[in-house]
């Protein structure tokens, strides 16, 4: 059975991209912030990948920038306070905040920001 291996992101500008996604955590190196493709690798094993948009139309010529949001992508955090200071960093930073961290009915303290290419991106702690 096929298994999920890599979640890929398109960005308009890549060094801006990963430079939100290191305020996530992610040790990104700083040097592969001209690259059309990077790829981190998780604890666990998952791939995230960002690939530039000149490299996406590269390869695709008929590809068209979506509108609209089909998929998130969701941080767990350690705790609820984790949760609400990586907010806070992400905001202070000049990144936009979809919704302020809040105790959802689900029993997670959830907040929502917004990359640079207009993708939600959750962060969420069990309570």
């Amino acid at each position: 059975m096929a298994q999920p291996d890599l979640l890929g992101i398109v960005v308009r500008d890549m060094a801006a991209a990963l430079r939100f996604y290191r305020l996530l955590g992610l040790d990104i190196p700083a040097e592969v912030d001209a690259e059309p493709h990077v790829e981190f690798v998780t604890s666990g094993g998952f791939r995230l990948a960002w690939d530039s948009l000149e490299m996406i139309k590269g390869i695709d010529p008929n590809w068209v920038e979506p509108t609209g949001q089909r998929m998130t992508l969701a941080f767990k955090c350690e705790s609820a306070s984790e949760v609400d200071e990586l907010h806070q960093r992400v905001v202070e930073n000049g990144y936009r905040s979809h919704k302020e961290p809040w105790d959802a009915f689900w029993g997670q303290r959830y907040a929502i920001v917004v990359d640079p290419d207009g993708n939600s991106v959750d962060l969420f702690a069990r309570q």
